[in-house]
Parts: structure tokens; sequence; C-alpha cells
């Protein structure tokens, strides 16, 4: 992912409310989420360059996402893929606390990152760049490709947006949601981070929802898991011009068993 807004008990009927974008080349081979032929419990997209994923649910509620921290002078050129990091959460037993203090150990093998892991008690938040494991209390967070809740243009935007869906009837929650995401605000040069790109680059990454021939938003996503345990998952994915290609949806109750 590269834009990611979630809240944790924040909603009178939801625990979790998150929504975010998938920013890559277009020459990316990528399989749209689905429930994986090899493990039946796992939901997610699948990365068919390294075999990873980007985010995903499993019917017991783990949950995990990872965003790329951007930064060019510390790229490692034999790193492996950040994406096995998210397969492995979702397809382990450990606690989010006891996998991030593991993750610790061969962090700093990997390319900067930013990863979101949570189960039915508890989500954390870690990056391998300030090697600080979180418990995030209940709140609203933003999160792309710097820290979490980096005042980023595109992060703020996004905040100030979701906080005002969530004061909004439950019934309209996912498309509005798919609505923030659409977003395509570019954020004036005076606003733009430098992590190295140079402006034209710092310039296209700006909006939520990213267009050009080589690079761009290819799927959007929705998660929700009620007060009742019942998770639902939506994935929009998206053309090279930034057009409706395909939705996926799929709504099941978290069972322990799972």
């Amino acid at each position: 992912m590269c834009l990611i807004v979630l809240a944790l008990d924040r909603h009178p009927d939801y625990r979790l409310i998150f929504a975010a974008n998938r920013d890559e080349f277009h020459d990316r081979p990528t399989a749209p989420a689905d429930f994986w032929d090899e493990y039946p419990h796992l939901l997610a997209g699948k990365d068919l360059k390294a075999g990873g994923s980007w985010m995903g649910i499993t019917k017991s509620g783990r949950f995990a996402a990872i965003t790329n921290f951007r930064d060019l002078t510390s790229i490692k050129d034999q790193a492996p893929s950040r994406g096995e990091i998210v397969t492995a959460f979702l397809l382990g037993d450990e606690t989010p606390e006891a996998f991030l203090r593991a993750l610790r150990i061969k962090g700093r093998q990997y390319n900067g990152f930013n990863l979101i892991v949570g189960d039915a008690d508890s989500f954390w938040y870690y990056s391998n760049v300030n090697d600080l494991p979180t418990c995030l209390a209940p709140g609203i967070y933003g999160l792309s490709n710097h820290l979490i809740d980096t005042t980023w243009p595109k992060i703020r935007r996004a905040k100030t947006s979701f906080e005002g869906i969530l004061r909004e009837e439950s019934a309209s929650l996912v498309e509005n949601l798919f609505t923030l995401l659409s977003n395509r605000t570019v954020a004036p040069d005076d606003q733009l981070p430098d992590t190295g790109v140079g402006t034209d680059w710092e310039r296209l990454l700006s909006p939520i929802f990213i267009t050009s021939p080589t690079y761009g938003t290819r799927s959007s996503t929705v998660v929700t898991i009620d007060r009742w345990g019942e998770a639902r998952f939506i994935e929009r994915t998206w053309t090279i011009d930034g057009e409706l290609e395909k939705e996926a949806a799929f709504t099941f109750i978290l069972s322990a068993q799972s």
C-alpha cells in the first residue's frame, strides 16, 4: 500500500475501518484479492513477481498491511521482498507484539517499510527505519511512505476526509471511503516532501489517487470489522488510465478456529 487511513475503536458499529490505495508500477504482475488456493483461510492480493502481498486478512481476523518507506539514499539492491513480511504474519500464530519482536532482529535486511499488524486483541505499528514497535491505541491514523501520521499533504487531506466520514451514516460508509481514495488533488509545490525522487515525481506522487503512464494507483481496498465479528473486504482495481476495471467483495464471520 502507499496510502492508508484506519480507525481503531472509533465508530459505534466497527472495531476496525481501513481504507487504502496500492500504488505500483503498471508492469509489475499482480493477482487481485481472493482467498489463496494453497491457504484457503487467507484473503489477500498477490505480488506475482516476488510472491508476497501488500495487505490481507484471515478468517480468524489476523490482519497486516505494509507500505514502503521512500528514501532513495538507502536502497539495498539485494534486499528480500517486503511482501513476505505480510504473508509471514498472516500465516503465523504469534501475537503482533511477538511477531514484531522477532522481526526487529532481521528488519534491517529489508528496504525501508512501515507495517501494521493486528489480531482479535491488538493492533501494532512498526517501521524498520526508527525500530520502535508501537501498540496502537484507539484512534485514527494515516500512513503513506514515511512514518505513521507524518503530515504530508495527502495524509492531512485523507485524515480530514476520513474523520468527516466517520461522523456520517454507516449505510454510506463504504462508498464514502472509496470517494476519499479517489481524490486526485495534487499538492502545491511548496508543500511537497523531499524524499530524493525529484520535484516532478514528488508532484506526481502527492495525490491520494495517482495516475501516470508508468506508475499509479493499481487498487483501492476497504476493510471493516464490525462489533459482531463480521468482516467485509472490498477491492476495486483500476486501469492504467485510472478507470474502474473490476470490483471484488467478500464478507465472512471471523472464527478463532480458522
